[in-house]
């Protein structure tokens, strides 16, 4: 059975949506695998509901929206790269093939070049194959790194880098100091994996009581930084100390905490 892959479109109501409407009315034909949500804004694409798409089962998804000095609110599409880098990110972290993402610039003149990428991107998905996600049994780590990158992509940190990077690199301070990009990127890298570690370290905790020690060997990491993630936590109000077996405590998930 040849497989047809479900992909989800986030496109923007005046450039991308309008050139997938030119598309159509051109009779220009693509592949109907794609399903579009239409937005005002590129910008307005929330990473954790394109993560909420993929844990759902989606094969791909496509984010197109105005080329940049084209967007009808200036700055939109700046900020829907920024949260689509912040993602690809997030995703090389749970072992997700990261071209099942992908994001684009189409204006309203493009019906052709529309055409073309959801051509391009639905022969890209066939050739992953279906996503380890859909159907009845999709794999459990997986998943589980899935939500973690999820609630990643909802923290209060993660999303203020996200709207301050304009800020901090193009613009500067009150006093005219900017960031150096590679300066902010490095910010943004350690910020990106903490918070995704953090939060599969509370999905691991809200399962079953676990010590520092079987957590950073479930995770691969040395036990200073497991434990270092467990400090921030338990400040955070994210875990506490369930129980204790001999000397060592065992960590447990807060629910009010979060």
């Amino acid at each position: 059975m040849t497989f047809e892959p479900r992909i989800v479109g986030f496109l923007c109501n005046w450039c991308s949506y309008a050139g997938a409407d030119l598309a159509g009315v051109s009779r220009i034909q693509y592949p109907t695998n794609i399903r579009i949500i239409r937005l005002m804004c590129s910008g307005r694409v929330d990473p954790v509901i394109v993560l909420d798409t993929l844990i759902n089962g989606a094969d791909g998804v496509l984010v197109m929206g105005c080329h940049f000095g084209d967007c009808h609110y200036t700055v939109g599409n700046f900020y829907a790269e920024r949260k689509f880098r912040m993602l690809k990110k997030l995703i090389a972290l749970t072992g997700l093939e990261d071209g099942r993402l992908r994001l684009e610039w189409v204006s309203a003149s493009e019906g052709a070049r529309f055409a073309d990428i959801v051509r391009e991107f639905t022969n890209q998905i066939k050739a992953l194959g279906p996503s380890p996600l859909a159907g009845e049994n999709p794999k459990p780590d997986l998943l589980q790194n899935m939500q973690a990158a999820q609630m990643a992509a909802a923290s209060f940190r993660l999303r203020v880098l996200v709207g301050r990077e304009k800020g901090l690199v193009d613009e500067g301070n009150v006093y005219g100091e900017k960031l150096p990009q590679e300066e902010f990127d490095r910010v943004m890298d350690d910020a990106v994996t903490a918070e995704y570690l953090r939060n599969k370290i509370y999905l691991m905790v809200k399962k079953e009581p676990l010590s520092v020690k079987e957590l950073s060997k479930r995770l691969g990491l040395d036990s200073q930084k497991a434990l270092r993630h467990i400090v921030a936590m338990k400040r955070h109000g994210m875990v506490a100390v369930g129980q204790v077996e001999g000397a060592t405590p065992l960590y447990v998930a807060l629910e009010m905490g979060r």
